[in-house]
């Protein structure tokens, strides 16, 4: 048994992963501490029995402290982050105070309880990070592995990359038994209409323009975000202390592929429930047009990535980490779930 501090739980990954867990190991206690910024709903974690919810800032330490102390908590998964690029180009302030500082701020707490007064206690910090900490590939160079040394580009993937050095840091100076894993592009239901898919969808919906960075061959490694949860669930189940995971959806696609698969897919969902004209009447699939008359080249992002791919095989070979389904059946069953939610 595990008894979970999560924080971060009611935005995107961090409400799947308390979902997922919640179902696979239903005694185990989970508190989520959020802060509830722009993209955190408490809904999120709506129909998910025995979960305490603690509205909080991952920042303040005796906070983060009285809650591993108070219910004996063993395990803190950390999502909690600031994570759109293009915010963190236009206020990186925000995103060096929530990422590095309240990284710091968690690892401060989780050090004072497990190790100064718990004597070293049976405990796991593991660190969600991503994929964007490693920089940008070129056609032909190989995907990153958890070797390929830290070049972020964005103010962004510069405060991940911090956190990930102190999480590394605390382990290696202090003994504190962490994991790390890095992401690659994650996408799925209730995540919030920033990121590519869903604002392409709910622009799909709308009728509104499907903005597409330059020339929109930017390539990244798409990952379903139920496949992300599973990772890092083995993570803690198998991971070694110290170690560091990449966990990727072994599918490298150009971000103007993935708008043209939306499309794609949003056509086909129209024609086969003709009820979804009337409920969105400004999409052009409501009109029989096809939905790709609204992509729109606007101009590129300031020092925008080339390409990620993220190489799996560590987790695969220690972990037993696989993909559990194509990008296709997932991309439409996102769509499901954004039409269900807009209706």
């Amino acid at each position: 048994m595990a008894r979970l501090l999560v924080t971060g739980g009611a935005g995107f990954i961090g409400c799947h992963f308390v979902r997922r867990w919640r179902a696979r190991h239903p005694d185990d206690p989970i508190i989520v501490l959020d802060a509830l910024t722009y993209a955190g709903r408490a809904a999120n974690l709506d129909g998910v029995d025995d979960v305490r919810f603690v509205h909080g800032d991952i920042r303040d330490a005796a906070l983060v402290a009285a809650l591993l102390a108070a219910d004996a908590l063993d395990t803190l998964v950390h999502f909690a982050a600031e994570s759109h690029v293009d915010r963190s180009i236009a206020g990186p302030d925000a995103f060096v105070d929530t990422n590095v500082v309240g990284t710091h701020q968690l690892l401060k707490a989780a050090r004072q309880v497990w190790l100064d007064t718990g004597t070293g206690r049976p405990h796991r910090f593991h660190h969600v990070s991503t994929d964007e900490v490693y920089g940008s590939l070129a056609p032909d160079d190989p995907p990153f592995t958890e070797t390929t040394p830290s070049r972020p580009n964005s103010p962004y993937a510069a405060s991940k990359a911090a956190s990930d050095h102190l999480v590394r840091a605390y382990a290696q100076t202090y003994g504190l038994q962490t994991t790390i894993s890095h992401g690659s592009n994650s996408f799925g239901p209730r995540q919030f209409p920033e990121k590519l898919i869903p604002l392409v969808m709910r622009h799909a919906l709308l009728g509104r323009p499907l903005p597409i960075y330059g020339d929109g061959a930017q390539v990244r490694d798409w990952l379903h975000v139920d496949d992300h949860c599973h990772g890092i669930e083995l993570i803690l189940a198998r991971g070694a202390a110290g170690e560091s995971y990449n966990l990727g959806g072994d599918l490298e696609l150009p971000n103007l592929a993935v708008v043209d698969a939306i499309c794609v897919a949003v056509d086909r969902a129209f024609a086969a429930n003709p009820a979804l004209r009337s409920r969105f009447p400004h999409a052009p699939a409501a009109a029989g047009r096809p939905t790709a008359c609204l992509k729109r080249h606007v101009a590129d992002r300031p020092g925008h990535d080339r390409r990620y791919a993220t190489d799996s095989a560590k987790a695969r070979r220690e972990l037993g980490y696989e993909v559990a389904a194509a990008f296709e059946a997932n991309l439409a069953a996102t769509l499901a779930w954004y039409l269900a939610e807009a209706g």
